[in-house]
């Protein structure tokens, strides 16, 4: 073997050696960042991604020269050409400079926009008893670069890295979980549920997930809206000894109040008009599993005490039924209203709240986890480029520092539906090889929160005006009928601007009922929907 080879092998296996784990100090983040930069060492190039195998897609756990959101897409083995070869290969792959297979990075790299041109592209596949754990590639858009390389060498190089990422896998006792990808993305269910990040609070959040979903302890989620809470509530069930029966969801916020009893707990016949036959409620649907009562804030009182005799005996009375039956159910609460102080206002049970809270959890919000931004976006957008029948959908380096500056009120939720705004309004353009590019000409995050705080401004002027004013002026008013609804309209839109368009919690505020509440409004032609 050349001397060059040699030399370049001796100092790859040095660099290695370097992202070997520590016993006194495990970070397996920086393990992979460390494989990383090994490679970039022994080859010229301009960009390298390490991806482990996860369910026919392979997630990126460490990346150089790619834009930041490709660590939150993920790679679905049969749709990329390239991976797929390199993926079903034994040894290291190099790709010709005229390939025609599609490069999965067109649009991602840093140091080209748009479609990359004629360049340079192999990869390494990791593999363990024939078991793929992942691959490697290297990019150079420099054509030819890697073509002088022996294929011993290579073969070399790929043993290399294929002992030391397993040796990182096997440290952390994650061979068996390496289909997963679970230290980076944790599956939240079996294709459908995930929960994105890598931030502090998120793996402080995922700490917590793990200390209780195996316990059967009864869990208080809070948090913001639009922060995930059903996806934790969801990684609970899964994680728990309970993750193979049923997970029974309930929006206590859409049950009426006159049948909220009814449909937790069930009814027999006869029990009121139009029972015509028994019912199970959803209690009983979930017995032997998990039932998750979300928006708990919103349950009423007199449901409030049936819930609490659940939690205290494990046994529930549906409607017209003179005994109780026993249920085995796990429960799950989820609230963005802060429970103590509607316990203070009198609007939650004391003694329920402390039953529910045996262990709580509180899941950050966006601006506490501004460092995930990179990776939700990313996911976000392969979601959406799934959705829209885009090849790859890029965001500009402009929009991302409009992404992280932006103040987030709708959390998680909001950032999705911007990027699908955008995605949208940017697919209307010509765009070659159906690659799209987003900037923030794309983006009406500004503008948005402009009209928020219009429309805040607007109303905080009818509370200091409106409301406050003593003396009306007569000549301005078309009859008081006109102005008494002028006046329930404003008051209304207020009420439901300050509880973040919640009509249930508005209905309490104005001390209505939340249907009539929804009539009136629906009456006075107010039509406020949540745009997140």
């Amino acid at each position: 073997m050349e001397q060059r080879s040699l030399s370049s092998l001796l100092m790859l296996n040095r660099a290695l050696a370097r992202a070997l784990p520590n016993s006194t100090q495990f970070d397996v983040e920086h393990c992979f960042e460390a494989v990383i930069q090994a490679v970039k060492e022994c080859f010229i190039s301009d960009a390298i991604a390490l991806l482990l195998y996860q369910n026919n897609k392979l997630v990126p756990v460490a990346i150089s020269g790619l834009m930041p959101d490709v660590l939150g897409r993920h790679f679905v083995i049969d749709k990329h050409p390239r991976l797929q070869a390199i993926s079903q290969s034994d040894k290291a792959v190099r790709f010709s400079a005229n390939s025609e297979l599609p490069d999965p990075y067109d649009g991602l790299l840093i140091a080209q926009e748009g479609d990359i041109p004629v360049h340079a592209c192999m990869g390494f596949p990791i593999k363990h008893q024939e078991h793929l754990l992942g691959v490697i590639t290297v990019d150079s858009l420099n054509a030819g670069i890697f073509e002088d390389y022996a294929p011993s060498y290579l073969q070399m190089v790929n043993e290399a890295l294929t002992r030391h990422v397993s040796a990182i896998l096997l440290t952390q006792d994650l061979l068996t979980k390496a289909q997963q990808g679970s230290h980076l993305i944790t599956e939240l269910s079996k294709g459908q549920y995930e929960m994105v990040g890598q931030s502090l609070a998120m793996k402080q959040l995922q700490r917590d997930i793990q200390l209780v979903a195996s316990s059967d302890f009864t869990t208080l989620i809070t948090g913001e809206t639009g922060t995930g809470k059903e996806l934790v509530a969801h990684s609970l069930h899964n994680q728990s000894l309970r993750a193979s029966k049923v997970f029974v969801q309930v929006n206590c916020a859409s049950l009426p109040e006159t049948l909220a009893e009814s449909e937790l707990f069930g009814y027999r016949k006869g029990a009121f008009t139009g029972a015509n036959s028994h019912r199970d409620g959803k209690f009983l649907l979930a017995d032997g599993g998990t039932i998750f009562l979300d928006e708990i804030g919103e349950l009423p009182l007199n449901t409030q005490s049936k819930l609490l005799r659940v939690l205290q005996s494990g046994e529930i009375q549906p409607v017209g039924a003179d005994k109780t039956q026993s249920v085995d159910v796990r429960v799950i609460a989820a609230t963005n209203r802060n429970l103590l102080e509607e316990v203070e206002a009198g609007r939650f049970r004391a003694d329920l709240y402390h039953r529910l809270s045996v262990f709580p959890i509180k899941v950050p919000s966006l601006n506490e986890r501004l460092d995930d931004i990179p990776l939700l976006t990313g996911f976000f957008a392969e979601k959406v480029s799934k959705q829209l029948g885009i090849a790859q959908l890029k965001l500009s380096p402009s929009l991302y520092q409009l992404l992280q500056s932006y103040n987030w009120p709708g959390n998680i939720r909001e950032l999705e539906h911007v990027i699908s705004r955008a995605a949208l309004k940017a697919k209307q353009k010509q765009w070659p090889n159906n690659i799209i590019s987003v900037d923030e000409s794309d983006c009406e995050l500004f503008k948005d929160n402009q009209a928020h705080h219009n429309a805040q401004s607007c109303f905080e002027k009818v509370q200091t005006s409106s409301l406050a004013q003593n003396s009306l002026d007569l000549n301005q008013i078309d009859s008081l009928k006109s102005a008494t609804e002028q006046f329930q309209k404003k008051l209304i839109e207020q009420a439901l601007l300050e509880h973040d368009l919640n009509w249930a919690a508005a209905a309490r505020i104005l001390k209505l009922d939340r249907a009539n509440l929804v009539r009136l409004a629906k009456r006075l032609g107010i039509s406020v929907k949540k745009s997140i």
